[in-house]
């Protein structure tokens, strides 16, 4: 736990939060900004500031519960569909310096847009292939 992390307080129960899900690693509670109504966001106990810092079995758990998280989300709430994200760094829109996924349920016609509307660049694609390369050596 990190002193000074908003998540890792509300994880300790040091700051109260609506919980939905908690298991031995991962603890889901509604964002208190909400997107729309059943927004949950699940994070991982154990600090990690962004995602790449996880290892693969956390990451394995995190998203195994925002997969049981976003099924009851849908049902709960009749949603059609949900956004599943993570702001991956400051400069993405995280907030809190705190591994989180968020849960958005959707309905047709609540004026929400696709992940492609975060940014977009307009990016030279005449040059896919290089990228891929590019990405294949970095991996």
């Amino acid at each position: 736990m990190m002193e000074d992390c908003l998540f890792c307080k509300i994880i300790a129960g040091k700051i109260p939060s609506d919980k939905v899900y908690e298991d031995d690693t991962v603890f889901a509670f509604l964002d208190v900004f909400p997107a729309s109504e059943g927004h949950t966001l699940v994070a991982p106990k154990k600090h990690f500031v962004k995602f790449t810092d996880m290892d693969a079995e956390s990451v394995a758990m995190l998203f195994e519960a925002a997969r049981k998280i976003t099924a009851a989300v849908e049902k709960a709430f009749p949603a059609e569909g949900s956004n599943i994200g993570i702001n991956n760094g400051k400069v993405a829109g995280q907030e809190i310096p705190h591994v989180h996924v968020h849960v958005i349920p959707r309905r047709k016609g609540d004026g929400g847009r696709g992940i492609k509307s975060i940014v977009w660049t307009e990016p030279d694609t005449t040059n896919l292939k290089e990228v891929a390369e590019k990405l294949r050596r970095a991996l």
